[in-house]
C-alpha cells in the first residue's frame, strides 16, 4: 500500500473511498450497505467456530488444568488477529467491485480463485504467491479436516457413552481411538463430493447455511449453559477466584454471547425473505435446524423424563477430588 511491489503503485487506502469501503448488496445506497455489512457477520458466524473446540482435548491432554487454560488465550488471542487484519488488509489491498473476484464468484470457482489475496497478488503482479496461498489453503484445509474429524469423533464418542447414540460406538482401539466413531465420521466427510455434481459455489452455500445454523444454536446453548453454572456457583456460594481459568466480563459476556448469537440464528437466511429471492433449498439449510433441535430437545426430556436443574441442585463437585488428586500427583515429563 505504500509503493513497495512490483508496479510501484501507491494505493494506500484508495479503495475504501473509490468504490467505497462497505459494498451496498441487494439494495442501493445506506440500506444495501446494512445488507452487505449483515452478510458478512453471517459468514464471520461460519468462520469463528474453532476456539470452544480447544475444550474437547481436556479429556485427553496431560495436566489439563494447567495446559488448557493457556491453550485458551493463544487460540483467541491467535484468531482474533488472523481475523481482524486479515480483514483490514483484505478491505485495502481489492476493491468489491474487482471484475476479476466478481468473476470467480459468479462463476463459482473453486479453490483459492476467489480468495481476495490472490486476486490482490495478481492485482500487483507478483506471480509466485498465488501459488503459495494455493498450497497454505490446501494445508489448512486438511489441517480443519484433522481437527472436525477429531471433535466430531469425540462428540459422538461421548454421546454414545451417555446412551444416546449406538452402543457400538463406544467401542475403542487399545490406546483409547473410538475407532467406530471416527470411521462413521469419515463416512460423513464423503458428503464433500457432492461439489462434483453440482456448482461448488451452490452446494458450498447449502453447506455453510446449514452449519451456520447449528453453529449459532450451538454457541446460543454453550452461553446459556455457562449461565446456569454461574448461577449455580452463586446459588452455593462458590467463588469464582477458586476456578483455574476464568473468562472476563462474566455473566455479562455471556448475555452478550447469547442474544447475538440467537438473534443471528434467525437472521443467516433472511435474503429468502427479500422480494424476488424466495428460494425453497436455502429456506430449508437455513432454518431446519432452528426446527429440529427444539424437537430433539423436548423429545428427549419426554422420552427420558428428565427434569431442570435446580441453580442449588446441581453437582459442582463431580468427580472434582478424582481431578484433584491427579493434578496434585502429576509429575512434569522431562524436558527435550
Amino acid at each position: 500500500m505504500l509503493g513497495i511491489n512490483p508496479i510501484h503503485d501507491r494505493y494506500g487506502f484508495r479503495f475504501w473511498h473509490t468504490p467505497g469501503s462497505f459494498a451496498p448488496l441487494y439494495r442501493p445506497g445506506s440500506l444495501g450497505r446494512f445488507l452487505g455489512w449483515l452478510q458478512c457477520l453471517i459468514q464471520a458466524s461460519f468462520t469463528i467456530a474453532g476456539p470452544d473446540y480447544v475444550s474437547m482435548a481436556a479429556g485427553e491432554a496431560e495436566n489439563p488444568r494447567k495446559v488448557m487454560p493457556r491453550a485458551y488465550k493463544a487460540v483467541f488471542y491467535r484468531l482474533t488477529a488472523f481475523f481482524v487484519l486479515g480483514s483490514l488488509a483484505v478491505g485495502i489491498n481489492v476493491p468489491y467491485d474487482d471484475a476479476e473476484l466478481k468473476a470467480a464468484f459468479k462463476e463459482g470457482l473453486a479453490g483459492a480463485a476467489a480468495s481476495p489475496y490472490v486476486v490482490a497478488m495478481q492485482r500487483l503482479h507478483i506471480g509466485v504467491l498465488p501459488h503459495i496461498v494455493n498450497a497454505a489453503v490446501l494445508g489448512a484445509a486438511f489441517s480443519a479436516g484433522n481437527s472436525y474429524v477429531y471433535c466430531a469423533s469425540r462428540s459422538l464418542y461421548g454421546l454414545a457413552l451417555e446412551g444416546k447414540a449406538p452402543r457400538f460406538l463406544t467401542r475403542t482401539a487399545r490406546n483409547g481411538v473410538p475407532v467406530y466413531c471416527v470411521l462413521v465420521v469419515l463416512l460423513i466427510a464423503l458428503l464433500s463430493f457432492l461439489q462434483l455434481s453440482e456448482n461448488s459455489a451452490v452446494v458450498l452455500t447449502w453447506f455453510v447455511q446449514l452449519v451456520t445454523a447449528s453453529q449459532l444454536i450451538n454457541f446460543s446453548v454453550m452461553s446459556f449453559t455457562y449461565i446456569r453454572f454461574y448461577k449455580a456457583l452463586q446459588a452455593q456460594g462458590v467463588d469464582r477466584g477458586s476456578l483455574p481459568h476464568r473468562s472476563w466480563l462474566q455473566p455479562y459476556a455471556a448475555y452478550y454471547a447469547l442474544s447475538g448469537t440467537f438473534v443471528m440464528t434467525f437472521v443467516s437466511g433472511y435474503t429468502v425473505f427479500l422480494p424476488g429471492n424466495w428460494d425453497v433449498p436455502n429456506f430449508l439449510f437455513s432454518y431446519t435446524m432452528i426446527a429440529v433441535c427444539p424437537l430433539l430437545f423436548v423429545f428427549w426430556k419426554w422420552f427420558k423424563k428428565t427434569k431442570w436443574v435446580k441453580s442449588h441442585e446441581a453437582d459442582l463437585y463431580k468427580d472434582l477430588e478424582e481431578i484433584e488428586e491427579y493434578t496434585r500427583s502429576f509429575v512434569e515429563p522431562p524436558s527435550k
